[in-house]
C-alpha cells in the first residue's frame, strides 16, 4: 500500500480487485484464541534481525494478549488498536523492497513498521487470539477520499448486520463506519470469505478468501513462525 499523501497510481482501486482471484492453497489455522506464548527461538531470531527492542515489542504484544482475555470486546479492540498504532507507517517498497508485501504480526512488530495492510492484519489476528469471533472481523479495502488512494482498515461488527466500527492506523479513534465519510468501502475479507463492500455493511459475498494468494502466503509464513517458536522441525 502506498504511503499516505503520495500521488495515487492510475486505477489503483480497480487493480485491487484482481488480487482476490489468484489460485492458491487451502487456508491454514493460525493465531487461534489459545494463549499466545512466543518461544525463545523466535524471539532470538527477531532480536538478531531487528535489534534488542524487537524482542521487547514482541514480549509487550504477548503480555497484551495474555492479560486481555477477560476484557470486554470494546476494551479489547481499543487496546489492540492503540497498541499497533504506535508503530510507524513505512511503504512496502522501502520497508520490504517489494511492491506489495503482507507482513505477519511478528514481522510487523519486530521491524517496528509497515503499511496500512500490516496494521490491519496485525489487529485482526490479535483480536482473534483475544477470543473475538472471526465472523465479527473483516479486513476492508477502502478508498481514502482525502488522500485519493487505496487503503485498508479493520472492521468490527458487534452483532450480525450491525454497522461496523473502524480500526484505522490513520486515527486512534474507533468510529462507526457512518462517521468515516472520508472512507469509501471497496472489498472486505477474512478467513471465511470475500465480500463486495460497496455498502456500509458487510455487503454481498462474492468469493472465498482462500483464492487470495497474498493471504495464503501470509498464513503460510505465520504457520512457519509458530512451528519454529514451538521447536518443531
Amino acid at each position: 500500500m502506498k504511503r499516505p499523501g503520495t500521488p495515487p497510481a492510475s486505477n489503483r482501486i480497480l487493480a485491487v480487485g484482481g488480487l482476490f482471484f489468484l489460485l492458491v492453497l487451502t487456508a491454514l489455522p493460525v493465531l487461534t484464541d489459545e494463549t499466545l506464548i512466543l518461544g525463545e527461538d523466535l524471539l532470538r531470531t527477531m532480536e538478531k534481525r531487528y535489534g534488542a527492542e524487537a524482542r521487547q515489542r514482541l514480549l509487550d504484544w504477548q503480555d497484551l494478549l495474555q492479560k486481555g482475555k477477560q476484557d470486554d470486546e470494546l476494551v479489547k479492540i481499543d487496546k489492540v488498536n492503540r497498541f499497533f498504532n504506535t508503530m510507524a507507517f513505512v511503504d512496502d517498497r522501502v520497508h520490504w523492497q517489494a511492491e506489495d508485501y503482507w507482513a505477519t504480526p511478528v514481522e510487523f512488530l519486530a521491524s517496528k513498521g509497515g503499511d496500512c495492510e500490516d496494521f490491519a492484519i496485525a489487529k485482526y489476528f490479535s483480536l482473534i487470539n483475544l477470543g473475538i469471533d472471526e465472523n465479527k472481523l473483516t479486513l476492508t479495502y477502502v478508498k481514502a477520499l482525502r488522500l485519493n488512494q487505496a487503503h485498508m482498515v479493520l472492521s468490527y461488527y458487534p452483532r450480525p448486520q450491525a454497522e461496523p466500527l473502524i480500526l484505522d492506523n490513520l486515527i486512534d479513534a474507533i468510529k462507526p463506519s457512518s462517521q468515516r465519510t472520508d472512507l469509501q468501502p471497496v472489498y472486505s475479507l477474512n478467513g471465511s470469505g470475500l465480500w463486495l463492500a460497496k455498502q456500509r455493511g458487510r455487503g454481498k459475498m462474492v468469493g472465498d478468501s482462500s483464492r487470495l494468494s497474498r493471504w495464503q502466503d501470509l498464513l503460510a509464513r505465520m504457520t512457519d513462525e509458530f512451528h519454529r517458536k514451538e521447536g518443531k522441525p
